[in-house]
């Protein structure tokens, strides 16, 4: 079924993003999950190239459109490209950290800091989780105490995507430690403040090249000029911003479990057991056809919701129901390809390999699937 969500603009630019990836980023990209990270010089040739910062306004640098429809066409590319460990810290520049700087920024805020993430000078992390605390934001034990001018921030955050490279990392802390929600503040940190440290790159089961890391706050001393927002309106914050955020990794799920498809359709063409292709035999054709019945009624939801993004109306309940759906889907379309690989799929030069690995984490990260079926069962009346 023909998908009717882009425009002539937005294949344009898919174009363009596949050259840039084909060019700038699959050469390279083993080498960097050898290494564990990126380059900064990728964030600063994306942003040259205008695939950063699509939504900031113009008069920052930016592309001066918002329309998440270029950010879906960025999550899809990498995908399809078997890049999603370099990938990732693009999408979560574009996706997740930006929307809190252009919606909560004051005017002094986007004048220094909006050029720099628009042209990847500036790059950008979010961080919530802490160690112990999972998905209970409330329970952060982070704080950040007031004293003049500054806030004086303690604690620790563990997980954080593009946590060695990032210069400007929103953080959630409690500036009112009595208060569960209430009490939640949001505050810039920038890289080389004194008692901000970063701790190792952490060593994961898959995403090799996206740096992950933990960070301590040792009486961090940050100007009452980096609060996100307003002081106490932290968790809101951060809850008008999760359903774009769940979306994103929706979108990345789908077009994951496509590429994997796509992979597998032309190997088991090729392949021959028994004298015969592997496509050829009845099981073959059952299980891509069953994966490839879930890819397009999974795209058509996705698709939906894109739009309704677009137009202000997505849910909160709308959008976990497609991250659960499309990562769970995700999981099962890349086990399946993978088997039917055979020996050869378990070998790490084949991207159904890494793939694999890859396609963990999305089940746990931006919200479990536990949590995203708790918001879908409470939207019920249950």
């Amino acid at each position: 079924m023909r998908r009717r969500l882009f425009e002539s603009e937005h294949e344009a630019f898919r174009e363009s993003f596949r050259r840039f990836l084909g060019k700038e980023v699959v050469p390279h990209h083993r080498e960097w999950e050898r290494a564990g990270i990126v380059p900064r010089e990728l964030f600063l040739a994306a942003g040259a190239r205008g695939f950063l910062g699509m939504a900031v306004p113009e008069e920052y640098g930016g592309g001066g459109v918002d329309d998440f429809r270029f950010n879906v066409v960025i999550g899809e590319e990498v995908q399809r490209a078997g890049v999603a460990s370099a990938g990732l810290g693009l999408t979560l520049h574009n996706d997740i950290c930006l929307p809190y700087f252009l919606a909560y920024c004051t005017e002094e805020q986007k004048a220094r800091w909006l050029p720099g993430v628009a042209a990847g000078e500036l790059i950008t992390a979010i961080a919530m989780t802490e160690p112990g605390i999972g998905s209970d934001l409330a329970g952060m034990t982070t704080t950040a105490l007031r004293d003049g001018g500054d806030y004086v921030v303690n604690g620790a955050k563990t997980f954080i995507t593009n946590g060695i490279n990032a210069d400007l990392v929103i953080t959630a802390a409690k500036t009112d430690p009595a208060r569960r929600h209430d009490g939640i503040s949001l505050l810039v940190l920038e890289r080389g403040m004194t008692g901000f440290e970063r701790g190792r790159n952490l060593d994961k089961l898959g995403l090799h090249g996206q740096d992950t890391a933990e960070m301590s706050f040792d009486g961090v001393r940050v100007p009452a000029a980096n609060l996100l927002g307003e002081e106490g309106n932290g968790f809101r914050e951060l809850v008008a911003n999760l359903p774009q955020e769940r979306l994103s990794i929706a979108v990345a799920a789908v077009a994951a479990a496509r590429a994997a498809l796509e992979w597998t359709l032309a190997y088991v063409k090729e392949r021959h057991a028994f004298g015969r292709p592997i496509g050829a035999f009845q099981n073959t054709r059952f299980r891509l056809a069953e994966i490839a019945t879930e890819i397009d009624l999974a795209c058509h939801y996705v698709d939906d919701c894109v739009r309704a993004l677009g137009e202000g109306e997505l849910t909160a309940e709308d959008a976990a129901k497609a991250k659960w759906w499309c990562t769970e889907l995700q999981g099962r379309a890349v086990d399946t390809c993978l088997q039917l690989h055979g020996g050869y799929g378990y070998m790490e030069e084949y991207p159904i390999a890494r793939a694999y690995a890859d396609a963990r984490i999305t089940r746990v990260y931006g919200g479990t699937t536990e949590i995203m079926k708790e918001i879908v069962g409470r939207s019920l009346g249950l």
